[in-house]
């Protein structure tokens, strides 16, 4: 009887570790940091971050171009641009949040 029970044991211990393994990193892939906004949770105080890259320079973005991604309303120039970060926000997210 007692190794019947050690071998639920040790089953239920083994399953539990292989749920361990899969699921772990799966919450660690695609983790964001958390990032930077006004009170109205605006990233990067309204400014395109996009246009940081293609324009080399600050320009304000417009409410009615919009994407909200990793809990923050990200604004945007031209819809051209708002699809750009749509398509691989971490490249064009500033880094450490924009802190």
């Amino acid at each position: 009887m007692k190794s019947w029970i050690r071998m639920i044991h040790q089953h239920a211990l083994l399953l539990l570790l292989s749920t361990a393994v899969l699921v772990l990193p799966a919450g660690t892939v695609g983790a964001t940091e958390q990032v930077n906004t006004t009170l109205f949770g605006v990233a990067i105080k309204g400014y395109d971050t996009v246009a940081y890259h293609t324009e080399g320079k600050a320009v304000k973005g417009s409410k009615k171009i919009s994407h909200k991604w990793n809990d923050a309303k990200w604004y945007f120039v031209s819809e051209a641009n708002r699809d750009l970060f749509v398509k691989d926000p971490e490249r064009y997210a500033p880094q450490y949040g924009g802190y």
